[in-house]
């Protein structure tokens, strides 16, 4: 799954990145430093010890279970989650949510006072002397001092446990009872070592979070013996001027020292076969894994800089050695070799952004978080919307989170996956809103501009073209389509542009420009009463003619039908979901009844957006035989009938 985070600048989301990343970073990441990330404003509470870094919390995450965690653990920990905090001192805790709670003392105090008390019953001793002896004596001595709320730890509950064994022979042999509270309480002082077990079984597993920016940059030639000076002396003087360099090694499967005294190691006497053989098999390998990193770089490149076959941009990426030297070169579609560095920045930063993916996530890293500080920023715009699906596919097996400034980078299916990010004041701080919304216009403009984009794009790019009223309209359509063609139950046809007008009354006009440039033009309105008045307009007649104004009336049974009356089964559900109010009995009775207007009547603070943004939701966690058997025919009907009118 990915997250796109937007919002202006110094709103703070680049920060938000590399908290995140102190989660659980990658070993050769700095941790929190007090006197750089702690507000400066407030640092003077540091200095004079009124404020403890142990005590100060910075980032925390809440994780999931997947299917793989669960095997691993006890059943009754299946729906918990995994909380993880870490404070400013770069100590990490952790706990269990939604969990069973931990044993404290007060659960088993007054069981093991009973249990004390029938000890001292079988206790045989008459001298006073051996009064010390008594099982209550014992207990007390032991837990002196002991509050209510105090944790059964593995070390209490050894204590505990030596207790009841030492004093076991005071329980009455005959006694059922006794000895079911014996066992019973053996068993409840170690219930907390399954939890702690459980604990650990999940910090093993928790993702490493690893942050790309843009200064990460793989250098076209790099000197090895240079490079394995500075790792061994510890002199790198900047923290990303040698990381390109380093993961490229890493991918490669090479210290720089290695590859440094492979390049200065003279060929072996011609007459010693042994050694030449094992001076030629260290050659050999070096040249494969050379060949097998640039195979797996060119591939992913070639995914996103040369969609176009026909039109080759950068035929292969090469990454050779000679001597002490380490070369990254593009050959291009003539067969010449050029530096990676006479390459355009966009197309350096897309081959150091794959090396460090794939050095990182290598190994321990494979499940691995990724924080993609502004990618692709310089890249074209068209070849950021091409990067916009590795993204996609790489968020498929490694949650993703990213930050963007550009409106290529978020897809129009893509908005209930957005967060805003923003900061109003510095007293309030960095906020990141979970809808849609800020009071910054600037926070959203890159939305604004994606869907500006999407729009202008659509607009001449196809010769057949639906007018909706509204953006509803076509996420509507576009999500229902989408599942129905999995399903093979209907096929709107894929080169039918949907272009949405914000307003019945704007579809006449974008109606008269597209007729004007000679494309197929239809339009589905509302059967409400905007709906009706641009359906009656004398331009919209005469430009496409009845047949080829569908209203949404025609597909369903309800008068005034909106486009949700198409839906008005499986939205019932979803706005009980979203909303928490059910309406399902009150549809059945007023079936006649816009959906729309009975949600605004029983809903309060209804709003047909978040309806919409909800239903994308349902429909990616669901499929087409989810819906009514009515839905399924009456989209099936539309659907054949915007095919048949934009044949």
């Amino acid at each position: 799954m990915k997250t796109i985070l937007v919002g202006p600048n110094e709103a703070g989301k680049t920060v938000l990145l590399k908290a995140l990343q102190q989660l659980n970073k990658p070993s050769d990441i700095s941790g929190f430093e007090a006197l750089r990330d702690y507000p400066r404003s407030k640092y003077n509470d540091i200095t004079t010890g009124k404020v403890d870094p142990k005590d100060v919390t910075v980032v925390t995450g809440y994780f999931e279970l997947e299917n793989s965690d669960k095997e691993l653990i006890p059943k009754e920990y299946h729906d918990c989650k995994y909380k993880l905090y870490r404070n400013l001192n770069n100590k990490g805790y952790h706990s269990l949510v939604d969990a069973p709670e931990a044993i404290v003392f007060k659960d088993v105090s007054k069981l093991f006072a009973r249990m004390a008390s029938h000890m001292d019953k079988q206790f045989s001793k008459s001298d006073p002397a051996e009064e010390v002896k008594k099982p209550s004596f014992l207990f007390r001595e032991l837990t002196t001092g002991w509050q209510d709320n105090k944790t059964i730890s593995t070390d209490v509950a050894n204590s505990l446990s030596a207790w009841l064994d030492d004093n076991y022979e005071f329980v009455e042999e005959s006694n059922e009872q006794e000895e079911a509270r014996h066992s019973g309480l053996i068993e409840s002082i170690k219930f907390n070592e399954k939890r702690d077990e459980v604990l650990k079984t999940l910090d093993k597993r928790t993702p490493v979070f690893i942050l790309f920016n843009n200064y990460f940059k793989v250098k076209p030639s790099i000197h090895l013996e240079h490079l394995a000076q500075r790792v061994e002396q510890n002199i790198l003087d900047d923290e990303y001027y040698d990381y390109g360099n380093l993961c490229l090694l890493k991918l490669l499967g090479f210290t720089a020292r290695e590859l440094a005294d492979l390049g200065s190691t003279p060929s072996p006497n011609i007459n010693d076969s042994d050694a030449l053989k094992k001076y030629r098999d260290t050659l050999d390998s070096r040249s494969y894994q050379l060949n097998s990193a640039s195979v797996r770089l060119t591939k992913e490149i070639r995914s996103v800089w040369m969609p176009n076959p026909d039109r080759p941009e950068a035929d292969k990426l090469k990454v050779t050695a000679d001597g002490q030297y380490l070369k990254v070169v593009v050959e291009d579609d003539l067969g010449v070799d050029i530096e990676l560095d006479q390459r355009s920045e966009g197309f350096q930063w897309l081959v150091s952004f794959f090396v460090v993916f794939f050095s990182e996530t290598m190994d321990k890293h494979e499940n691995a978080i990724l924080l993609l500080d502004e990618p692709g920023m310089s890249l074209h715009a068209l070849k950021q919307r091409d990067f916009r699906g590795t993204i996609s596919r790489l968020s498929s097996n490694n949650q993703t989170i990213f930050t963007t400034h550009s409106p290529f980078l978020v897809g129009p299916d893509e908005l209930d996956i957005v967060k805003v990010v923003e900061m109003k004041n510095r007293e309030d701080g960095t906020k990141v809103h979970l809808t849609i919304s800020s009071e910054d216009p600037a926070g959203l403009l890159p939305l604004q501009e994606a869907l500006g984009y999407d729009l202008a794009n659509s607009l001449f790019s196809q010769q057949r073209n639906l007018i909706l009223e509204g953006i509803t309209d076509y996420w509507y359509i576009e999500a229902t389509a989408a599942m129905l063609r999995d399903e093979g139950i209907s096929n709107l046809n894929e080169k039918i542009a949907l272009v949405f007008a914000n307003t019945a009354g704007k579809v006449v006009y974008y109606a008269t420009i597209l007729h004007a440039h000679k494309l197929k033009v239809a339009a589905l309105l509302d059967s409400d009463a905007a709906g009706d008045q641009a359906a009656q307009q004398e331009n919209l007649v005469h430009t496409l003619g009845n047949k080829k104004i569908l209203r949404t009336t025609d597909f369903c049974g309800v008068p005034k039908a909106e486009i949700e009356d198409l839906l008005r089964d499986t939205l019932v559900k979803v706005a009980k979901d979203e909303f928490g109010i059910d309406t399902s009995q009150i549809s059945k009775e007023q079936s006649g009844r816009p959906i729309v207007e009975l949600f605004s009547s029983e809903i309060d603070g209804f709003s047909k957006y978040r309806l919409a943004k909800s239903y994308i939701r349902w429909t990616r966690e669901n499929t087409a035989s989810d819906l009514s058997q009515g839905e399924k025919e009456q989209w099936k009907e539309l659907i054949e009938s915007i095919n048949k009118v934009l044949k």
